[in-house]
């Protein structure tokens, strides 16, 4: 019998009429408690601690794994184009310590977090850690006063900090499934209501960064942006000066290990680019990697996400395929002109 987890996970996008018997009941319950929560922050009841700087939240109203990591370094790369300074902040879900942690070369992922020390080694912005995000900003600013922008990567639901923007993710394959549930009976965190006080919309998962998104399917005045990922060249964990061609795999036994919120995106990504695989091992998200549970292969393909969790010592045979989100229209123009940030970069040339 599968995990309970699973089950569920499984009733979300194949409803089964006797869970949701059991879990409707426990989604009100979840939804009293989220309009309790907002409305007493919105009322001044909770306090919303304000930072010094705007700060940009890209979160998501779904239950994990729909793209917004990649949407966060994206828009961070390119506001660092525009000569915006900016900053990244993150809960660090996953992480062994509690404290608030800015991370540096020799962060690991245990004080970090697997995601957020990817997106530090992916967009080289200062970034902070700690489950409250007013905290870890503020520790952030200590150490780079510059700083004239925060994203807040997730968050979305972390009212105690004041936000300038939401950019909500949400996934291409959701679209007009407005029957979808709170948790449990259903994969969202928050009602689709909600949409309502976001800025903008990106919308994930589209196999082409064109594709056409009608805007019937979300409130009329909230900007539509689209986003797919685009796969890079496949290295050598920790070397990504060494790099695999296609005839490298021929001939060769290949295991993909992945620990996310949906890994057979990444086998699917494998797949589609011709790279026939002799297993799939699927771990639990942000779960730690032990190669030696692994099953012996020539080559071991692993995300960006989990090779953050790996040293060298962890063989010659394991391989990353790296993944950035193109978006469409200008994510970061969108952000720097609400912001008025649009003169930053004259102003540091």
């Amino acid at each position: 019998m599968p995990p309970l987890h699973q089950i569920i996970e499984q009733h979300w996008q194949r409803p089964n009429p006797w869970l949701k018997l059991v879990l409707w009941p426990l989604s009100r319950l979840f939804q009293t408690g989220f309009l309790l929560r907002r409305r007493l922050y919105r009322s001044g009841i909770l306090r919303r601690e304000k930072l010094p700087v705007p700060v940009v939240v890209v979160g998501n109203i779904h239950v994990g794994g729909v793209g917004k990591t990649p949407v966060t370094a994206a828009l961070v790369n390119g506001l660092r184009q525009r000569g915006i300074e900016v900053g990244i902040i993150s809960r660090g879900y996953g992480r062994e310590s509690r404290e608030i942690h800015v991370l540096n070369e020799r962060s690991t992922a245990a004080e970090a977090g697997d995601e957020p020390l990817m997106l530090y080694r992916q967009t080289g912005v200062p970034m902070a850690v700690g489950s409250k995000r007013g905290e870890a900003g503020r520790a952030l600013l200590a150490a780079y006063p510059g700083l004239q922008l925060i994203v807040a990567d997730d968050g979305m639901q972390h009212y105690a900090l004041q936000r300038d923007l939401e950019l909500v993710v949400f996934p291409a394959a959701d679209i007009g499934r407005q029957d979808l549930d709170l948790m449990p009976n259903g994969g969202l965190r928050e009602p689709w209501s909600r949409l309502e006080d976001a800025d903008a919309v990106v919308v994930s998962g589209l196999p082409d960064a064109q594709a056409a998104v009608s805007a019937q399917d979300f409130p009329a005045s909230l900007p539509l942006f689209v986003s797919r990922l685009q796969t890079g060249k496949i290295y050598r964990l920790n070397q990504p000066q060494q790099t695999l061609e296609s005839q490298s795999f021929v001939g060769k036994k290949i295991t993909a290990v992945a620990a996310i919120a949906k890994p057979e995106r990444f086998f699917n990504s494998l797949l589609s680019l011709g790279i026939p695989l002799a297993q799939t091992l699927a771990l639990p998200d942000h779960a730690p990697l032990n190669p030696q549970d692994w099953p012996p292969s020539d080559i071991v393909l692993i995300t960006e996400k989990d090779a953050v969790k790996l040293s060298d010592r962890h063989g010659e045979n394991v391989w990353v395929l790296p993944v950035c989100a193109i978006i469409e229209p200008d994510l970061a123009e969108f952000v720097a002109q609400r912001l008025h940030l649009t003169d930053a970069c004259l102003k540091s040339s």
